[in-house]
C-alpha cells in the first residue's frame, strides 16, 4: 500500500485535517514570511494551516520554476521546499536561489520523504540550511522553523577584517586581496566561525553545533564538502586541517 503525501508528512492519518488544539499542539506566536513549495496541494494546505496558526505569513508554489518567481516577489524569510517536483527539482531550485544576490540570506529547508544520505548531501551542497525528513509532526516542524528563523535573526557584526582579509556579514562576501567572493549561506557561516578566532582549532562537534545547530543532523562528510568548496574559493592555505580534531583559520601574513 502506497502512503499518501499527507501520511508521509505527518505519519499519523488520524491527525489529518484536525486543528492544532485538537491534537495537543500549541504554538508560541511568531512572525515572518514563509514560501511553501510542493507539488501536492493537500500538503501545502496543511503546512499553511499550521504555520499560519503559529503566526507566519505563508505563500506557496507548486514547482521549482514558480518558486523562483514567488521568492523574488515576496522575498521570504524562509523557504520550505520538497525535493522531487515537476518543472525544476528542489535541489536545482535551491542552487539557483543561492546564486541570486537578492535572495542569499533566505533560509532554505527541504521537507522530503527521501531520507538517503546522497539526497541530503546534495541538498546541503546546493546551499540548504536544513533537511527535514518526512514523516514529521506539526509541533516538531513548527519548532524547527522557529529555530531556523531565530538563528537567522540572532544578529552579528557586519564586517570582520583580519590583515586585509575581510568578511562582510551584511553582504555574505569575503574580500581577499581586493577580490569580492560571494559564498552560499553555510559556506559563509563556516568561514565566519573559523575566522572569528584565527589559529583556534574548532572541533567537528563545535562546527556542527555553531553552523548547523542542534536541530539538524548532518555527518562529517557535510563539513568536509563545505571545507573543500571554501578552499577552492578562498585558497587552500587559509584553512588548515588538524587531523582527528577539526579545522582552524590561518591568519593572512
Amino acid at each position: 500500500m502506497v502512503k499518501s503525501g499527507l501520511t508521509y508528512l505527518y505519519g499519523m492519518a488520524d491527525t489529518f485535517g484536525t486543528r492544532p488544539e485538537e491534537t495537543g499542539v500549541s504554538y508560541i506566536m511568531a512572525e515572518g514570511t514563509i514560501l511553501i513549495v510542493d507539488d501536492e496541494e493537500d500538503i501545502i494546505d496543511l503546512l499553511k494551516y499550521n504555520l499560519e496558526k503559529a503566526g507566519y505569513t505563508c505563500h506557496s508554489a507548486s514547482n521549482g520554476k514558480e518558486a523562483l518567481v514567488q521568492a523574488k516577489r515576496y522575498n521570504p524569510d524562509l523557504i520550505l521546499m520538497d525535493v522531487m517536483m515537476p518543472e525544476l527539482d528542489g535541489v536545482e531550485t535551491c542552487r539557483m536561489i543561492r546564486e541570486d544576490l537578492g535572495l542569499q540570506d533566505v533560509v532554505i529547508a527541504f521537507l522530503s520523504a527521501r531520507a538517503e544520505d546522497y539526497s541530503q548531501i546534495a541538498g546541503f551542497q546546493a546551499g540548504a540550511d536544513d533537511y527535514i525528513t518526512k514523516p514529521v509532526k506539526p509541533r516538531v516542524l513548527v519548532n524547527k522553523v522557529q529555530a531556523l528563523l531565530r538563528r537567522k535573526g540572532s544578529g552579528v557584526e557586519e564586517l570582520t577584517e583580519i590583515n586585509g582579509f575581510k568578511i562582510d556579514k551584511d553582504r555574505y562576501l569575503v574580500v581577499k586581496e581586493g577580490e569580492e567572493i560571494s559564498l552560499p549561506k553555510k559556506e559563509f557561516e563556516l568561514i565566519s566561525l573559523l575566522a572569528s578566532k584565527p589559529g583556534h582549532v574548532f572541533t567537528r562537534e563545535s562546527i556542527l553545533s555553531n553552523v548547523w545547530g542542534q536541530e539538524v543532523v548532518v555527518g562529517d562528510r557535510t563539513i568536509d564538502v563545505h571545507i573543500r568548496k571554501l578552499r577552492e574559493k578562498i585558497g587552500a592555505d587559509r584553512i588548515k586541517t588538524v587531523k582527528g580534531v577539526g579545522y582552524k583559520f590561518i591568519e593572512p601574513s
